[in-house]
């Protein structure tokens, strides 16, 4: 009884404060706004893959091995503090391997399975869910990598580093979205920033620390088992320390 007990709390869908914001839970103006800003960043991700897939049949492997981590990593959600829940995510992998846009597309479709089926965000949050996963954890991943890729830390520690910072960077912003959306007099934006972010961060830092060593694993068996190398894909990828 325990046990069932504690695997209905796991799969119970949370409607507040979950990184996956839940359907109607955002005024009908936050729901256009988010929309209108995530809509270009997934056509140009479109033509990304389009061209990706054009230009290395191979490739589209790999876009799928991408897409599937997040889908996995990203249903699993766990309960966090009050009425939370918590999340990995996945999107540092194909943003590694893609590029920040291509993840556009593979998180959205992640995001559209999860809503239909799982009860697990909403088509009416949809632009707001794609907006912090899709578009910020992926190009906050993008830059990240690069970054460190200058301080010539190990290979392994650049991506651990890259997937940690991603994954807590997705949890800001849709704390940033949710204290938009409901600041009013007597919850100012930064108290009402500060409670979403004290209620993620807590749990979330431990789970983005094992994303961050999942993603380091899964790329060093790509690496081992691909019959391409991830850099025909991404020329960037590897910078000259395949040792």
């Amino acid at each position: 009884m325990k046990k069932l007990f504690i695997l209905s709390l796991l799969l119970s869908p949370t409607c507040a404060f979950s990184m996956h914001i839940a359907e109607g839970f955002l005024p009908a103006n936050w729901c256009v706004f988010w929309y209108v800003l995530f809509i270009p960043f997934l056509f140009y991700g479109l033509k990304r893959i389009k061209k990706i897939s054009s230009e290395n049949s191979e490739a589209k492997m790999l876009l799928a091995v991408a897409a599937a981590f997040v889908i996995i990593l990203s249903s699993l959600k766990l309960p966090s503090v009050a009425g939370s829940s918590s999340h990995l995510t996945g999107v540092a992998l194909g943003a590694i391997l893609f590029g920040a846009t291509s993840m556009s597309v593979l998180a959205t479709i992640a995001l559209l399975f999860q809503a239909l089926l799982l009860a697990h965000g909403g088509i009416t949050t949809l632009g707001a869910n794609a907006f912090s996963m899709a578009v910020v954890g992926s190009f906050v991943a993008v830059g990240i990598y690069n970054l460190l890729k200058l301080s010539k830390l190990p290979r392994n520690a650049n991506i651990f580093i890259t997937a940690v910072v991603s994954n807590l960077s997705i949890y800001a912003v849709t704390s940033v979205q949710l204290a938009l959306a409901f600041e009013n007099g007597t919850s100012p934006f930064g108290e009402s920033l500060i409670k979403f972010l004290s209620m993620f961060m807590v749990v979330q830092a431990p789970l983005a620390i094992a994303e961050g060593i999942l993603t380091v694993l899964v790329i060093k068996l790509i690496e081992a088992y691909s019959l391409i190398e991830i850099k025909q894909i991404n020329p960037k990828y590897i910078y000259e320390e395949k040792n």
